[in-house]
């Protein structure tokens, strides 16, 4: 079935014998991974954790089942979680769905996909799925994330800043919140000391990188342009920049490069697919060779590593931007060897 907003946080938080998978697709991946969040966090703390990729369900369909069915190692629920997948997956979703029973929930990511995706339409004719579409907020939606961020991380700001907030980091909540925390700490606050977040620490540590100092970055990548990348990524460092925005604008990339191909694949023409996508005119040459070069097996692979280097950086006790400047050139190298 399709869920709602409202549907897909209730039965992730009071998990139902009857829905045994869960797909969570479209291209705001925070918010998938927050939601899958909740169904680990419902199963208690003893669920034992398994997790699987897109690789691994395309080339051992029946994985995903047996892994539903299996109990853990001390005989308890386990939280079954894949992804990103593509409809590659579609095999071993459909097997999990066709079994008598599964045991244990299925959580499924599947970021670069779109609602007329083969896995999307499989979970929304189950009624043993729920699949939601999760899309990155916009305007007030985004305002609103960066105030419950910011009061959850004990500071007091205006309709304004958060405005700012948002627009600076392109509505994505995993940037935002990295953002909230990095003013947090350098105003010393937290919910029991709480402070005011001013236009002065804003200017002083906020992010403010428009979308022409990453795009370098991000073209660098898509064309195979290791020399360029590392280059760019040197420029932005000697600034301070967080690595954040340029791998999540490299995300963004691939998946809109891995809708296009879907549309390709499916009979539809390179310059349809643009027109689409609604590629701008000086764009289109630029396009059209990254669908040419890219592959949708290269864009989940690079997809899998961007979002691996991201979760990375974001890990405590982190080796910092080094992990973001070794994904992201290694990525270059791979394209500009395969010419």
């Amino acid at each position: 079935m399709k869920a709602n907003a409202g549907q897909i946080r209730t039965a992730l938080d009071r998990p139902s014998d009857d829905i045994r998978l869960y797909l969570l697709h479209g291209p705001d991946e925070a918010a998938a991974a927050e939601l899958a969040r909740r169904l680990w966090a419902a199963l208690g703390p003893e669920a034992e954790r398994v997790d699987l990729d897109a690789a691994t369900l395309k080339s051992d369909p029946a994985r995903l089942a047996d892994e539903a069915a299996s109990l853990s190692l001390f005989g308890g629920v386990r939280f079954v979680r894949a992804g990103p997948v593509g409809d590659e997956s579609h095999e071993a979703l459909a097997g999990l769905l066709a079994t008598e029973r599964a045991g244990n929930p299925v959580v499924v990511l599947a970021p670069a996909v779109r609602t007329t995706a083969k896995i999307v339409k499989l979970a929304i004719e189950s009624r043993s799925a729920m699949a939601f579409a999760c899309y990155l907020p916009e305007g007030e939606a985004a305002d609103r994330i960066v105030l419950d961020v910011a009061r959850a991380h004990g500071l007091r700001t205006t309709a304004a800043i958060a405005r700012r907030i948002a627009e600076a980091c392109s509505g994505d909540r995993a940037v935002m919140t990295r953002e909230i925390e990095k003013l947090a700490l350098f105003l010393d606050a937290d919910v029991g000391r709480p402070a005011d977040l001013d236009e002065a620490a804003l200017d002083a540590v906020g992010a403010d990188m428009g979308d022409a100092e990453t795009s370098r970055v991000v073209e660098a990548v898509i064309e195979g342009n290791a020399a360029t990348a590392g280059a760019e990524i040197a420029r932005l460092e000697a600034a301070g920049t967080s690595p954040i925005p340029w791998l999540r604008a490299i995300a963004r990339r691939l998946i809109v490069l891995a809708e296009m191909r879907s549309e390709i694949d499916g009979g539809d023409s390179i310059d349809g697919a643009m027109k689409r996508h609604r590629i701008f005119r000086g764009e289109e040459a630029a396009t059209a060779r990254a669908l040419r070069r890219w592959s949708p097996a290269m864009l989940t692979a690079a997809l899998a590593r961007v979002r691996a280097a991201e979760h990375a950086i974001m890990a405590p006790g982190n080796a910092g931007s080094v992990i973001a400047d070794v994904a992201t050139v290694a990525l270059a190298r791979n394209v500009e060897r395969r010419g």
